[in-house]
């Protein structure tokens, strides 16, 4: 009998990429490796962690804990973590969890392999088992972060920003798309800086072009980018493409000129809003997607009423808000007192939500009567849910399409909207 591995991915699409991998060399070692399975019974469980922010250390353990619990009920024999809470807190945690079987960093993929008596063959292309629906999958460019925000502690756990060759890239793209992906997102930790530390310069560009020109790829969409310093010349090369999304996910988490400096963001007010305007100008249509922070250290509610202005002004078509999480060896860990109170960052944040609600319902309005070409993603009750090229998987709005005809999952389809929400379309195929 083959021994069987079940992993679970917590946190973001790029450890979702390294479960990927990770299931690809032990499918090849002869393992049964599944994703996520809701039988409990295995030889193993991987627990791939995030050590982000608070909440997502919790929940890391919460499932660390759970599962710990499976194998004291003779569920699961083995218990194994790695990715990034393991990468952040590894020895503090195997003295707080003796009962995990064993502790991997993120970058430790070769000595679990080994651990669990598995070879490591680092050539295999494709190089992973995708775990999402098989029409689109993640494509992470890079790993790492030279930026230093003072608020994050992805450099503490990942390191310093390491980009992969082209070359590679496109070589797993090309694979990819002929095992029938038709959507590929560009991820990393931040994109905007692909290319600098190989090519001596940004390279998003170039790498964009070769990939939109991989026959058979009909939408290409990027996420994770940064303001200061940002690679104009994507802009014409995603004008000029049809197949590359016209779509832009940017973290610009604040605009008044105390928080962007006290973040350490090396962008200013006045080159935010130059940057938003290029965006429209020179990619008509494009749809923009951001993340705030409410309740940095030294936010005044004067700072909070200009990010507030800021959401009416723009109006992003899709927006989310984080409330600031003081993490440990961070940069405002060692320089600031995390001296706004629970209450107000979260009333600050619901507030801005409240607002993009509004936002998002009016917006989605104007769609009403347009058709679009949307991607579909799976069925749900009297429903096919499928996405516009405005919308991101798992994070953005969906469009609900009443119809009697069977539709195949992973195909494209025009629809016409008829009626709309804040965060969903409900459409008819035309």
């Amino acid at each position: 009998m083959k021994k069987t591995v079940n992993i679970f991915t917590l946190g973001c699409s790029k450890n979702r990429v390294d479960s990927e991998v990770t299931m690809k060399q032990l499918s090849e070692n002869g393992y049964s490796v599944v994703h996520e399975s809701a039988k409990e019974k295995a030889d193993f469980v991987l627990i791939n962690t995030c050590g982000f922010i608070g909440d997502a250390k919790e929940e890391s353990i919460e499932t660390i804990l759970n599962f710990v619990k499976a194998k004291e009920n003779g569920m699961v024999k083995k218990v194994l973590v790695f990715g990034c809470l393991s990468e952040r807190y590894k020895d503090e945690l195997m003295k707080e969890i003796p009962e995990v079987d064993a502790w991997f960093g993120k970058f430790e993929l070769p000595k679990m392999l080994k651990y669990m008596t598995a070879s490591h063959f680092p050539t295999l292309m494709p190089n992973r088992i995708i775990t999402t629906p098989s029409h689109y999958a993640f494509l992470k460019i890079s790993e790492g972060c030279n930026r230093g925000c003072s608020f994050c502690a992805i450099p503490n756990i990942t390191g310093s920003h390491i980009s992969r060759t082209m070359e590679s890239l496109v070589e797993e793209a090309t694979s990819l798309v002929a095992n029938g992906v038709k959507e590929l997102i560009l991820i990393a930790q931040e994109l905007s800086y692909y290319g600098i530390d190989l090519y001596k310069k940004q390279m998003l560009a170039p790498l964009m072009e070769q990939l939109a020109q991989i026959p058979g790829l009909a939408w290409l969409r990027i996420h994770y980018t940064y303001p200061a310093r940002f690679p104009m010349d994507i802009l014409p090369v995603m004008a000029k493409y049809p197949n590359i999304c016209k779509y832009m996910d940017i973290a610009l988490q604040h605009i008044s000129h105390p928080m962007l400096s006290a973040m350490r963001r090396n962008v200013t007010k006045e080159e935010t809003f130059t940057l938003i305007r290029a965006f429209r100008e020179q990619v008509p249509g494009i749809n923009l997607r951001t993340t705030l922070m409410v309740g940095h250290p030294g936010e005044t509610e004067q700072d909070f009423q200009e990010l507030v202005q800021f959401v009416k002004d723009i109006r992003f078509e899709r927006l989310g808000v984080f409330t600031y999480s003081h993490e440990e060896n961070t940069y405002a860990w060692n320089n600031y007192k995390d001296e706004v109170p629970d209450e107000i960052k979260q009333r600050r944040a619901d507030e801005i939500m409240e607002i993009q609600q509004h936002i998002s319902l009016e917006l989605n309005q104007l769609k009403i009567g347009k058709t679009f070409k949307v991607l579909i993603d799976r069925r749900e009750g009297e429903y096919y849910i499928g996405r516009t090229e405005f919308d991101s998987p798992e994070v953005d709005n969906e469009v609900l399409i009443t119809t009697s005809k069977r539709l195949a999952i992973g195909t494209f389809k025009e629809v016409m909207v008829t009626e709309a929400d804040e965060y969903d379309l409900y459409a008819k195929l035309v």
